[in-house]
């Protein structure tokens, strides 16, 4: 039953609040049904999360990775409001926005997503780039690049110390294009910087990179970044992030002109007020059909959610499997039908190092590196990005990084997003 298409009654008002994969899944799923879905979300776009480091980097533009919602959600039949969401009244089943609209549903999905976790490590939040938003990624960008040009420019002979926090896909991809745009395009770009004066540094408290990974493709990750040049500090805790530089646990010191924080992340400060059940990281806690702890009309799908007893990782592929099965138990419910538990799929976990350096890992122990690792990583995130225009953009784009970079091509700048974001 689950997967078919079924006819329910009209009128019932779907909103499904997030447009990240767990939340355009589920407009998606409840398409063509006979439902009023209302699509919410604070801007009037979809980032593809999985490429904003090469935003950061400078080999792709914000807008390849931005899908207009309004156009998302007319190909699904539903409405699309941009809103923030400040609240939530269960009794009279409304979401509140900021511009005091409240919104009326008989079923309410929660798919907002999350923000950086800092884990109360001082000056982390005041002296760190977050990497989560397209504006995030921008202003690293143009942080970097504006560094750049002052040593270049000015003939400026400091060294430029950049510090990656957090050994995940996120920090490992982000510091393993940071070393390639030093090694290949900096020469090219900047000659009159010397290479040497321009130092990369990933910080991991754990015993290794890429947790969920296996132990020979973490070590093959970690053997990559440091062949690259980028100085990988493991078992190391950071006490306190400051302007320029950052202390760690052990009582070492060091310098950091630029700090990227990938470490983690938790819920936004405002899921706290909602009244709602929460777990780590101030998640929302559900029950295996997704239903949020002590409600009958609410369910919270992607990184917002954590499923007692299935705990699952913070990827594009658990949200877009919770937003299906979310869609799926609105259905049943309309229906009349008991809802069923969520059942994750593991269709596998990749990450990429930088340029031909990859690995991925499938069932049943199937695990891949290097080269053909890289082009399935590259073929997968173009495939998955939302609309042909980005799909192209971005391939010419990449394309365009890799040909050029050692001619002092592929460096994108002056692509600035909104103030607000």
């Amino acid at each position: 039953m689950m997967g078919r298409r079924q006819q329910v009654p009209g009128g019932l008002r779907v909103v499904v609040a997030g447009a990240g994969f767990g939340g355009l899944t589920a407009i998606d799923r409840l398409a063509r049904r006979s439902l009023d879905v209302t699509l919410v979300d604070r801007n009037s776009y979809s980032t593809f999360q999985p490429l904003l480091y090469q935003v950061a980097t400078a080999g792709l533009t914000s807008a390849d990775v931005a899908y207009p919602l309004w156009v998302a959600a007319r190909k699904a039949g539903a409405h699309f409001r941009k809103g923030y969401v400040t609240g939530i009244d269960p009794g009279q089943r409304e979401l509140r926005l900021a511009d005091g609209t409240a919104l009326g549903y008989d079923y309410l999905i929660l798919a907002t997503g999350v923000s950086a976790a800092f884990y109360g490590v001082p000056g982390a939040a005041e002296h760190s780039f977050s990497l989560y938003t397209r504006r995030d990624a921008t202003v690293l960008r143009d942080r970097v690049m504006t560094a750049l040009e002052q040593r270049s420019f000015s003939g400026d002979d400091r060294r430029l110390d950049i510090t990656v926090v957090g050994g995940g896909a996120t920090g490992v991809e982000l510091a393993g294009t940071l070393a390639e745009l030093r090694n290949i395009a900096l020469p090219a770009a900047f000659p009159e910087i010397d290479q040497a004066r321009m130092q990369v540094r990933l910080i991991e408290q754990g015993p290794g990179l890429l947790g969920p990974f296996h132990g020979k493709l973490r070590d093959y990750a970690r053997a990559e970044l440091l062949a690259r040049g980028v100085d990988v500090r493991l078992d190391t805790a950071i006490k306190e992030v400051q302007d320029g530089q950052v202390l760690l646990a052990d009582g070492d010191v060091l310098p950091s002109d630029i700090t990227a924080w990938a470490a983690g992340v938790s819920a936004p400060a405002w899921v706290a007020g909602l009244g709602l059940a929460t777990g780590p990281g101030g998640r929302l806690r559900t029950g295996p059909d997704l239903r949020v702890t002590g409600q009958d009309a609410i369910f919270a799908v992607g990184d917002i959610a954590v499923i007692d007893g299935q705990p699952l990782p913070q990827l594009a592929q658990p949200a877009i499997q919770e937003g299906r099965h979310a869609a799926d138990q609105i259905l049943h419910l309309v229906a009349g039908q008991p809802t069923t538990p969520m059942h994750y799929k593991d269709k596998g976990i990749m990450a990429t190092i930088g340029h031909r350096s990859a690995v991925v890992e499938l069932p049943s122990r199937i695990r891949i590196r290097g080269t053909l690792a890289w082009l399935a990583w590259l073929a997968l995130h173009l495939v998955t990005l939302l609309g042909n225009r980005n799909r192209i953009s971005a391939l010419v784009n990449l394309s365009w990084r890799y040909l050029t970079w050692s001619r002092g091509g592929g460096v994108i700048v002056g692509d600035d997003p909104p103030a607000q974001e």
